[in-house]
């Protein structure tokens, strides 16, 4: 009964142990590095807090993997560490990728600046334009990367497409699903093998603490934890809890982000001082009827530039009182940044002008508050 139910119901009792130990409601901190020998005949099934097997970790990874439907999940030290590790598992020397053209700047940088050191090659793809992508793939091509709401642009790809090109071409297509979640977007059950999070953002939800998770197909995330345990990527036991508690509000907090964010879309794409707005709830936004037709929730990240540029985007980011000018994503608190000086700061700036990322792209992640402040603080900051 602990994987039944509906995702409200497995955020609750999905992985939980049976019986509670001690009796416990809520899951102890196992604040213990190493444990006894049990008469273990593998290194990696011995309990050891690197290897990602101690009872926090094992038991928030079954809670997670069952989120999405999918086969097993792991938990790593930050969302970086499962990316770098799946790519470094997935890929060997001479090996090739397409990868979406749109990217979180961190995911970019590895991709552009570390591959070729590892004897990786890669191309970058219009992730909504498949007809295009049969002519970059090669006989050493091992996978395909894109992101269900691409950073910083909100750039929705055609997910059907990814997933059966992938399975067409014998290769593992991977998804970096933490501007959707589990709640908008379930990436197993539309055929992909693979999913990254950012557990840092909507998955803990509360901006106090920094994690990864990769889920998908039960052969690879086994190989991606064995190669995980040589890295050190492992998340401690106090991180494990942190993010075992917040995740089970997922449900509550993601669907109000998505309400108020499509509530502030709306107003920014009418607002005579703005531009142009990035948001697939958007009827205008070039992706919407994918998003619609995919995705459970539009999500709450979106995107605005200001008619009168980079200064009018210092001066709003000087003047709006709720948003926290502040990196990162994804907390009950509405975020407010520069791409440019933070999530793609790595990028040069004719990458960025390449990408479509001004110096004036102003990048919001909405909150829990109530959204008529929300509203009420943009108008003011805005006039």
């Amino acid at each position: 009964m602990k994987n039944a139910g509906r995702i409200e119901t497995k955020l609750i009792h999905s992985g939980e142990p049976t019986p509670r130990i001690k009796g416990a409601v809520v899951m102890p901190i196992f604040q213990s590095a190493n444990y006894e020998y049990e008469g273990e005949t593998d290194y990696n099934e011995l309990k050891y807090i690197r290897l990602n097997n101690t009872p926090n970790a094992t038991v928030l990874s079954e809670k997670l993997a069952a989120l999405e439907n999918a086969e097993k999940a792991i938990v790593t030290a930050s969302g970086m560490a499962a990316i770098s590790t799946t790519f470094l598992t997935l890929l060997t020397n001479g090996d090739h990728l397409l990868v979406q053209n749109t990217l979180y700047g961190g995911t970019h940088t590895f991709v552009t600046r570390d591959f070729a050191n590892f004897g990786f090659s890669y191309d970058f793809i219009d992730p909504v334009h498949p007809e295009t992508w049969k002519s970059k793939l090669t006989s050493r091509t091992k996978a395909i990367y894109v992101e269900t709401i691409a950073n910083p642009l909100m750039t929705v790809p055609d997910l059907k497409a990814v997933a059966a090109f992938a399975k067409e071409n014998k290769i593992v297509s991977v998804i970096d699903n933490t501007f959707a979640s589990p709640i908008n977007f379930r990436p197993a059950e539309h055929g992909f093998d693979l999913s990254v999070h950012s557990a840092t953002k909507y998955l803990n939800g509360h901006s106090d603490i920094v994690a990864g998770v990769v889920i998908g197909r039960e052969d690879l995330v086994t190989k991606i934890l064995h190669r995980l345990n040589h890295l050190g990527g492992s998340m401690d036991p106090h991180a494990a809890f942190l993010l075992h508690r917040g995740v089970k509000t997922l449900a509550l907090r993601v669907r109000q982000q998505n309400q108020n964010a499509y509530k502030l879309a709306h107003f920014l794409e009418r607002h005579p001082s703005v531009e142009r707005v990035n948001y697939p709830g958007l009827e205008t936004h070039p992706q919407h009827t994918i998003a619609r037709d995919l995705l459970e929730g539009f999500g709450g990240m979106l995107s605005f530039e200001l008619k009168d540029g980079a200064g009018a985007a210092d001066r709003f980011l000087g003047r709006a009182k709720l948003p926290i000018y502040a990196a990162s994503l994804g907390g009950v608190e509405t975020l407010m940044t520069l791409p440019s000086k933070s999530s793609h700061a790595g990028l040069d700036p004719a990458e960025r002008r390449a990408l479509g990322i001004s110096d004036g792209l102003i990048r919001i992640s909405v909150g829990i508050e109530a959204v008529e402040d929300l509203l009420d603080d943009f108008k003011e900051a805005l006039e």
